[in-house]
């Protein structure tokens, strides 16, 4: 991101205000993550957040269809988690609740463990390394973002994950890196 410097500043406190109109608007056809941000923060306080969940979720549902490139199922599924995780990157980048955040790495990764276990246990650890990804991101926001109230909801959930993931996946150093439970 560039750094906005004083001179600059002054010179855009001094624009007409249609020319700020027009700034706004061509920045946000430019920038998916300015738009939504307008969105959130300015136009729909009250349902914007709510608003881009339920865009984000349809997206990962299509994410979930799309046909991907890889030698085996395995590395397609890799590729798919890597497009999910995209995804909910850039809807972390947006928005102040990070329940909400939380919610979509739980709709993928219910979606990821109803997948068979021999699948974590193959020679391709891409796909290992995918999940443990979303699971830390998991442990990380119940830890250090969401507030208290929240572990109840997820912990049992995040626990599941990890126990399917040492049981088949256990001989990968970063598997056997992460807690037992939380």
């Amino acid at each position: 991101m560039p750094r906005i410097d004083a001179n600059l500043k002054e010179e855009i406190a001094l624009l007409p205000k249609e020319e700020l109109v027009k700034l706004v608007i061509a920045a946000a056809r430019k920038s998916k993550e300015f738009h939504d941000y307008l969105m959130v923060n300015h136009i729909n306080k009250a349902f914007g957040e709510q608003q881009l969940f339920e865009e984000a979720k349809e997206d990962l549902q299509a994410l979930f269809f799309k046909g991907y490139n890889g030698a085996s199922y395995e590395l397609r599924l890799a590729n798919m988690l890597a497009a999910c995780s995209k995804r909910i990157n850039e809807f972390g980048k947006v928005i102040n609740n990070k329940s909400l955040e939380m919610d979509l790495i739980i709709i993928v990764l219910k979606e990821i463990f109803t997948v068979s276990e021999k699948s974590l246990s193959t020679c391709f650890t891409r796909y290992n390394y995918q999940i443990y990804l979303l699971v830390k991101k998991a442990i990380g926001l119940v830890n250090n973002k969401l507030h208290e109230d929240y572990k109840v909801e997820y912990v049992p959930e995040i626990n599941r994950f990890l126990t399917i993931l040492h049981r088949s996946s256990n001989h990968l150093d970063y598997i056997y890196a992460l807690p037992a439970s939380i």
